[in-house]
């Protein structure tokens, strides 16, 4: 789930990133990659919360598309269930979930 806040001047957006205990699937350990940060598979940690969801949240520049994906065990590559759109990866194996700020 992405919940998006917008500052005052609209040039910047706090995205806060939620994966689902379904999705997460008794994973120990969750990491968010994508264009924001090159894709470094563990630059940024997702916090797991009491109900079982795992949850991080990015400033992000307001007027662009995210690329990005959940890895899990760092083994496991998740979509987003509820991102904004989805694009092929350029492995041509699977698709990158899309957050549009």
């Amino acid at each position: 789930m992405l919940k998006k806040a917008y500052s005052r001047n609209r040039r910047t957006c706090k995205v806060t990133f939620t994966l689902p205990p379904e999705a997460a699937a008794g994973a120990t350990s969750v990491y968010l990659a994508g264009d924001f940060n090159n894709w470094d598979k563990a630059a940024l940690p997702l916090r797991r919360s009491a109900d079982g969801s795992w949850e991080t949240a990015l400033t992000l520049d307001a007027g662009r598309e995210y690329l990005f994906r959940y890895l899990l065990d760092g083994v496991r590559w998740e979509n987003d269930w509820n991102a904004d759109k989805y694009l092929p990866s350029p492995y041509g194996d699977s698709d990158n979930s899309v957050v549009i700020v």
